[in-house]
Order: C-alpha cells, then structure tokens, then sequence
C-alpha cells in the first residue's frame, strides 16, 4: 500500500483529534465562563482594586494575540512555577484566560442593559443587593448575553485550532500530519475544514434553542 493513501486507522486517529479539540474547548469554556463571570462581578459592583485589576486583566487578554498568550504560557510559566507543564494544559489554560476576558465584557455590557429604573426601585423597597441580582438582574441580562456568548464560543472553538503550534494533537494537528503523509491536501483540509464547520453549527443550534426556551420561560419576580 502507497504511503499517500488513507487507511482505516486514519480514521481513528481523526476521531481523536475532534476529542482532544472538543476537550480543550469545553473545559476552557467551562473555566473560562466562571472566571470571566467572577470579573464581570468585579467590574459591576465596582469593587476596589478588583475592579481595576479586572479591566486590565480582561483589556490585555482581549486585545492581545492568542498565539502570544500561548507561547507565553507554554514556554514562560514552566520556567516562572519552576514546573513540567503538558502541551496540552498549556492550551487549556490559555484559552481560559482568553475566554474569561470576552465572557466579563459580555456580562458587563448585558447586566448594564437591564432597566436602571427597576433596580433602583427594589433598592427603594429595601431589597438586598443579592436578591435584585438573583431576580432582576440575572434573568434580563441573561437574554441579552446569550447570542453574543454563543457567538464567542464559535469563535473560541476555531481559536483551538492554534493549538496544534505548541504540539497539541487536536484536529488540525493531525490534519496537518495526514496532509504530510499523504499529499492529498484537497481531502484533508476541506475534511478538517466541514468537521470544524459542523461543530460550530451544533453550538449555534444549540445556542439559538436556549434562547428560544429562555424568551418562553422568563419569568421573574421579587418573590
């Protein structure tokens, strides 16, 4: 058998890159939404120091290239923490990072949304912070975050793709050793491409469902 034709294992080997890509997507997302909702807070309710700190944090994060912060954390923190790290945490934790900074703005921004007027007049009544955030806040905000929070994490899916420069064996890294191995680029890349592609339609399906569910199902009272 020629070295320039897929085999079966190839097959395998594919299926565990979607598995690496989807890992890193989803715990990054998962740690990357409460960080950035822990910064959102901050920012909000304006606390001193944090509040401060949260901005550059989520500024810096933002406005600066993944792949630096990528390098940055896989070449910089093992030597800073004095410690191994995987490839593969390296990855993790960077889009953390880089997904909690666009996560805080979205809250920020959506929790900014809600009526002044209806806040202020539960702080009137004598309604604790906690419960106008739990009962007014949370739900409004939650509906104008949604779209822009599905929106993010399409994009954070194809920002895993970067990954595969510091070695992590996600999807386009074995795209990119099938394509060396076979020379068949016109099948591997639109392969790796419509896989990509039918991720992120399954996040915005998913994403525009909840929405549907939570414009039907809101409710909120100061009961």
């Amino acid at each position: 058998m020629s070295s320039n034709e897929f085999v079966p294992y190839d097959l395998i080997v594919l299926l565990s890159g979607i598995s690496v890509s989807l890992k890193v997507f989803l715990v990054s997302s998962l740690f990357g939404g409460l960080l950035g909702l822990g910064l959102a807070l901050f920012r909000h309710y304006r606390f001193p120091l944090l509040s401060q700190l949260s901005v550059f944090v989520s500024e810096f994060l933002k406005n600066s290239p993944v792949l630096v912060q990528l390098f940055l954390i896989y070449f910089g923190l093992p030597i800073f923490l004095s410690m191994d790290m995987s490839a593969e945490l390296a990855a993790t934790i960077t889009l953390t990072g880089n997904t909690a900074a666009f996560v805080s703005v979205i809250i920020v921004t959506a929790m900014a949304a809600v009526d002044k007027g209806q806040i202020e007049a539960a702080r009137s009544f004598g309604i604790s912070e906690m419960v106008i955030l739990k009962k007014i806040i949370t739900p409004q905000a939650l509906l104008v975050a949604i779209a822009p929070l599905v929106g993010l994490a399409v994009n954070q899916l194809q920002v895993t793709s970067l990954v595969s420069v510091i070695g992590v064996m996600d999807i386009t890294k074995v795209g990119a050793i099938l394509n060396q191995r076979t020379w068949q680029p016109f099948i591997v890349w639109p392969v790796i491409g419509l896989t990509y592609f039918a991720m992120s339609m399954a996040i915005s399906k998913l994403g525009r469902k909840l929405e549907l569910y939570l414009r039907k199902h809101q409710t909120w009272s100061l009961a």
